[in-house]
């Protein structure tokens, strides 16, 4: 069992522009040529920051078209949010808000052996870090850049290190990059 973060960034680092738009990703390649079909099969349970999840539901219209259904996940989902939201039909989703760990602890249960993706944003994928429980970064890198926008990462992350395990290019729009992180839990019990 892993705890991976996956998705996806402009060249200039950004996951989605300032208002949350991921509307420059979609032009750049079909999932179905990524990684994406195997990485989601592993998957047992899934942690999502507020904006994903409020994406999503704005979206549901594009979501539904895209992958048949308005809700896209049939693993539990745990929300983190200090707000109230509204939720999702259909949906296997429990809104959770302050430390990762114990949610953590929660999402390992009903993962059953298979693999926690946090699914975004960038800072609850750098809580996941901060807390030691981050085993794996994939990120798919596409060919424009944003200028600014929501960052991949906000965390300095120079010492444990990302190790790099493996490169792969997807069409002509992206390089997918696998990051093994370096001593994440033993840095989190130190």
């Amino acid at each position: 069992m892993k705890t991976q973060y996956y998705t996806a960034t402009s060249l200039d680092g950004f996951i989605a522009t300032e208002d949350d738009s991921l509307e420059w990703l979609f032009p750049l390649g079909d999932v179905n040529d990524t990684s994406y079909p195997s990485f989601i099969a592993e998957v047992g349970a899934l942690a999502m920051g507020s904006s994903t999840y409020e994406w999503i539901l704005r979206n549901a219209h594009a979501v539904a078209a895209e992958t048949g259904s308005a809700w896209p996940y049939t693993q539990p989902t745990w929300v983190f949010s200090s707000r109230t939201l509204p939720p999702a039909p259909g949906a296997n989703v429990r809104f959770v808000q302050g430390d990762v760990r114990p949610v953590h602890a929660a999402m390992c249960s009903a993962a059953a052996d298979k693999n926690i993706w946090v699914v975004g944003g960038g800072d609850l994928a750098g809580q996941f870090y901060d807390a030691g429980l981050l085993d794996e970064v994939i990120v798919q890198v596409g060919s424009v850049t944003l200028g600014k926008g929501k960052p991949l990462l906000p965390r300095r992350l120079t010492s444990p290190s990302l190790v790099l395990v493996s490169v792969r290019q997807v069409g002509s729009g992206f390089a997918e990059l696998r990051y093994q992180v370096h001593s994440s839990k033993a840095a989190a019990t130190a």
